[in-house]
């Protein structure tokens, strides 16, 4: 079928043929050997408006047409990966149109069904393979003794909590409690930081997922050699701004950035249109300047050091210098 010949089937208006022009317009573009722009634009113009009238057995023909094509709609094959997975699991399995980002969000949303299609991925990128093996079987996941991990842990202050931020809703706190699944191990306990020891990534990855914003804000410090009261104020802004530069400066990938990223402010990513967002921010965000950043963070850490221990050193002297009026005036009186 020739180019000529979608665009002709994606302007029939027919009523009542939503079903019959669904299926048609998406088999005659996946004829097309090197589809325009224009002419993806148009598919995903014309099914998207008829995707919630079609049926799932169209739905589902639709993504094992899309599994197999090349340059396959974005907007549309996200749409169908959003699916069950009895319909979305060719999109998952084979689709190169779902990138990392989008896998590691679909995991997040909808969990261990749609992460075990997509585990069956050629190449699948290292970082979600650890994410769907922990999901499988979390209890792999080692943890230290409560008596040796709880005395090297600072214990949350009385103050904001990522939790408590206002922003966040009852779907926020769903997105946190879906990715905290993934990662933690049955039963453990939130006074207990079961990540000690591990590489900077996987410990800034595995507390985030705890939902715990002490424990992250502990492994953040570690990870920028930074005080914990400066990693707090980092992850303690109403944005992710502090955040990005942060993990830009660790170097860390795209991906990676963005599981942190979610699990620290899920209510930030309400759409995908906020993940690309967040992507383009980070892909733009000069290595360099986020060092900048956490030099300025290390030199006010520095600075903080300095004036306390000017502070203690004039109590000090004061102390003494009291201690010592008191002993003369007490061998005056003798």
């Amino acid at each position: 079928m020739s180019s000529s010949d979608f665009r002709q089937i994606a302007i029939r208006t027919e009523a009542g043929k939503a079903e019959r022009l669904f299926r048609a317009a998406v088999s005659a573009f996946c004829s097309l050997t090197r589809p325009s722009r224009r002419e993806i634009a148009q598919l995903e113009d014309l099914t998207l408006p008829l995707f919630d009238e079609v049926s799932v057995e169209s739905r589902r023909y639709v993504a094992a047409a899309l599994s197999e094509c090349e340059y396959a709609p974005a907007a549309l094959v996200r749409r169908l990966a959003e699916e069950p997975v009895e319909t979305a699991a060719p999109l998952l399995t084979r689709s190169n149109a779902l990138s990392d980002i989008d896998l590691i969000a679909l995991i997040g949303r909808h969990g261990l069904p749609h992460a075990r299609a997509i585990a069956r991925r050629k190449e699948l990128n290292p970082t979600i393979a650890d994410l769907i093996r922990a999901l499988e079987r979390p209890t792999l996941v080692k943890t230290r003794p409560p008596e040796t991990v709880t005395k090297l842990t600072p214990k949350p202050e009385p103050v904001t909590k990522a939790d408590d931020r206002p922003a966040h809703g009852e779907a926020a706190e769903n997105a946190r409690r879906r990715l905290r699944s993934m990662m933690r191990p049955t039963g453990d306990s939130a006074d207990v930081n079961t990540f000690l020891g591990q590489p900077a990534y996987v410990k800034l990855r595995e507390t985030a997922l705890t939902g715990n914003a002490a424990f992250f804000q502990t492994a953040l410090a570690d990870a920028l050699d930074i005080d914990f009261a400066t990693a707090r104020s980092v992850t303690g802004q109403s944005s992710y701004a502090a955040l990005l530069a942060a993990l830009r400066a660790l170097d860390l990938s795209e991906d990676m950035a963005f599981l942190i990223a979610v699990a620290v402010y899920p209510g930030e990513f309400p759409h995908p249109q906020a993940i690309r967002l967040f992507l383009d921010r980070y892909r733009l965000l000069h290595r360099e300047a986020a060092l900048d950043k956490v030099r300025a963070w290390k030199a006010e850490t520095l600075s903080r050091a300095i004036r306390g221990n000017a502070a203690a050193a004039v109590d000090t002297e004061s102390r003494e210098a009291s201690n010592s009026d008191e002993a003369s005036a007490g061998l005056k009186a003798s």
